[in-house]
């Protein structure tokens, strides 16, 4: 199966795919979708929109595995990143991929086994389960290939059928 894990933003999407077969993984890709500040916003949306499709098209994901959306103070942030967030997740409806949300206490406690661990926690053990050399950067990229390997663990689950949106 091959995840592709997003991180939404609007300054920074981190984007990150996997194949994972019978408990194993394959780090493919990874990066991150940069917007640069001062840009009109409405340009930042169609940068992301555009650039996931060609993500979408190069890798040709089995499934998107994408954080849900957790705000509690900056609303205006709030809805720039969900505005954000709703263009990605059109990108992978138009390419026919299904999209799995995941709260940060589930991918904490898939990633780390512990729903409360800490950012450097999650960091480390995605870089220990992909054997990777060190942590990508941005941390925005991590987070995504955290959001993939929650979804890798999930997808034979039922919550993985749960968390979907068809």
């Amino acid at each position: 199966m091959r995840i592709l894990g997003v991180d939404p933003g609007y300054a920074i999407v981190g984007y990150g795919v996997i194949d994972y077969m019978t408990g194993r993984y394959r780090t493919v890709d990874y990066g991150a979708v940069l917007t640069k500040a001062h840009t009109p916003f409405e340009d930042r949306l169609d940068i992301i929109y555009t650039q996931m499709c060609e993500i979408i098209e190069k890798y040709k994901p089995d499934a998107m595995a994408i954080e849900q959306l957790f705000f509690t103070t900056n609303q205006k942030t709030a809805i720039a990143v969900a505005q954000a967030r709703g263009v990605i997740v059109l990108a992978a409806r138009r390419h026919g991929v299904q999209v799995f949300e995941y709260t940060p206490l589930q991918v904490k406690q898939s990633v780390v086994g512990y729903g409360k661990a800490i950012k450097q926690q999650v960091m480390e053990m995605t870089r220990i389960l992909l054997k990777l050399e060190s942590v990508p950067k941005p941390d925005d990229t991590a987070d995504a290939l955290a959001i993939a390997i929650c979804h890798a663990h999930s997808s034979g689950s039922r919550l993985g059928t749960l968390s979907s949106y068809r």
